[in-house]
This record gives C-alpha cells, sequence and structure tokens, in this order.
C-alpha cells in the first residue's frame, strides 16, 4: 500500500494563502509606488485612518501584525512626521498613535486607489461569483471564530454591482 499524498496545489489552505498573497502583493505595489510604503507601514496607516487614534497592541491586533512589524512601521511613519504618539494618561507605558495632518493626507490619497484596486479584482468575477467569495470567507471567518457574529449588513457583496 502506498502512502497517501497530500496534493498541495489543490489543498485549499494552500490555495487561499497563495491567492492571499498574490493579491496582497499585487496590490503592495500601488501603495508602494505611489508613496513609497511597505505592507507593515500600509496597514498602520490604513488602520489609523479607519480607526482614528489606537496602541500599538490595537494595530497589531486589528492588522494581525506581530509587535516588531507595528513598532518598526510606527517608527517610519514617525519619522515621516505622519502620525505622532501621545503618552496614555493613566498608563504612560501605553502610547496612542494618531495621524497628523500629512499621514491622514496620504491616507486619503490611497483611499480611493485601494477602492478601485478592489473594483478591478471584483470586476474579473461575475456577480454571483462575488457573492459567492463574500459569504464564503465570511463563512470561513466564522468556522474559525476569528470574528463577531456579522451583521446582515456583511452579507451583501461589496462593490456587487454590476
Amino acid at each position: 500500500m502506498q502512502p497517501e499524498i497530500l496534493e498541495l496545489e489543490s489543498f485549499l489552505p494552500y490555495r487561499l494563502y497563495r491567492l492571499a498573497d498574490d493579491v496582497s502583493r499585487e496590490f503592495s505595489r500601488i501603495y508602494k509606488d505611489s508613496h513609497g510604503l511597505t505592507r507593515p507601514e500600509w496597514r498602520t496607516l490604513s488602520g489609523l485612518g479607519q480607526r482614528g487614534t489606537m496602541t500599538a497592541t490595537e494595530l497589531g491586533e486589528q492588522s494581525a501584525m506581530h509587535k516588531t512589524k507595528v513598532s518598526r512601521a510606527v517608527a517610519e511613519l514617525e519619522r515621516r512626521r505622519w502620525l505622532t504618539r501621545t503618552p496614555g494618561e493613566n498608563d504612560r507605558r501605553v502610547e496612542h498613535l494618531t495621524l497628523t495632518k500629512a499621514g491622514l493626507a496620504a491616507y486619503r490619497e490611497m483611499v480611493p486607489l485601494a477602492k478601485a484596486f478592489e473594483q478591478a479584482l471584483l470586476a474579473k468575477l461575475s456577480v454571483n461569483e462575488r457573492a459567492s467569495i463574500v459569504k464564503g470567507v465570511l463563512s470561513l471567518e466564522i468556522a474559525l471564530d476569528r470574528r463577531q457574529r456579522p451583521s446582515a449588513e456583511e452579507y451583501k457583496t461589496p462593490a456587487g454591482k454590476g
């Protein structure tokens, strides 16, 4: 009897990893070319642009980045004068991170580029395929307990028109 073999190319976790990596790499060209950002710097800029003030710990949780990557990204964005650090009132070891006007301007320049990238990616799929992939990803996230209970809005397909 031959040992069982795993065909990596058809193994769903591997395929999801490769797809996520391909999409991320393709999108990284946009923020690298337009603003000279690395992936951690983009995630930091995006997190703060979306949520306002956050701690480094919150950024790490929101972006799924290790604390050393967050720390380096924060240092680089601070060097560019795109964010400021404010010590916590109750615990001076905690720093609250906020985008400066320049950082917010960079974020606002990136938002339409990110949305256009998403639109172009989704345009390669039919409306039914878009709905299926959104629901499938959400179902996997829930099954892996990665998210809170979804709202009805989350079942709608982003950019599902057309």
